[in-house]
């Protein structure tokens, strides 16, 4: 081997050598929104969703606290976890909290050629397709030509139905309706209908 040769060679090695070490040190890229939780113009809770990027997977989480008065004081929390490896859902986790006691904890895990979701660490139902857009989606990627989504929280389909200017419809297994409102492709208001409770969730600007 000449002598240029084996410098480029080397060099070769090096500079490979360098972009593995700075491949292994970059920083997942996080993206972070908060929202106000609103009844009857009244601020009753805060909604904070992160997507979280690091090589294949993506870590999303959101943390909701809602503190009002229905028939008494309630103090609500939510915190969603859930975990997308190329583009399919692979582990999502809900957890709820009433009045700083467990209320449910459930489930949805991959297992090799299934969904397995479990609701308080019982196995309950078995999805063997393969889920591509959850409901925690729906604060950063506008469902374009989506037609249902998958509900971490109860573990079912809800369907989405859109309603022109970047408004859509979700309708959950309940028959409730939520409205959400898009600007350039991020959640700028939805409207909630909870049960006992409507309230609106707005962007923070």
């Amino acid at each position: 081997m000449s002598l240029i040769n084996h410098f480029i060679l080397v060099c070769t090695f090096l500079f490979l050598g360098s972009i593995d070490s700075i491949s292994k040190d970059v920083k997942p890229l996080k993206n972070t929104i908060f929202f106000d939780i609103v009844h009857k113009d009244n601020v009753i809770g805060s909604l904070k969703a992160s997507k979280t990027i690091k090589d294949s997977k993506i870590h999303y989480q959101s943390v909701t606290t809602i503190n009002t008065r229905i028939f008494k004081e309630i103090d609500v929390n939510y915190l969603y976890n859930v975990i997308y490896e190329n583009n399919k859902l692979k582990r999502a986790n809900v957890l709820i909290d009433v009045n700083d006691k467990p209320y449910a904890d459930i489930l949805t895990n991959w297992e090799i050629d299934y969904y397995q979701i479990s609701k308080n660490d019982k196995n309950e139902l078995v999805i063997q397709e393969d889920i591509k857009y959850a409901t925690i989606l729906l604060y950063f990627v506008e469902p374009v030509d989506i037609e249902r989504c998958y509900s971490e929280q109860d573990g079912s389909f809800n369907t989405i139905i859109p309603l022109g200017n970047h408004s859509y419809k979700k309708i959950n297994a309940k028959n409730n309706e939520n409205i959400y409102h898009y600007k350039d492709g991020f959640l700028e208001k939805a409207e909630i209908n909870g049960g006992l409770i409507k309230f609106n969730i707005v962007a923070q600007k």
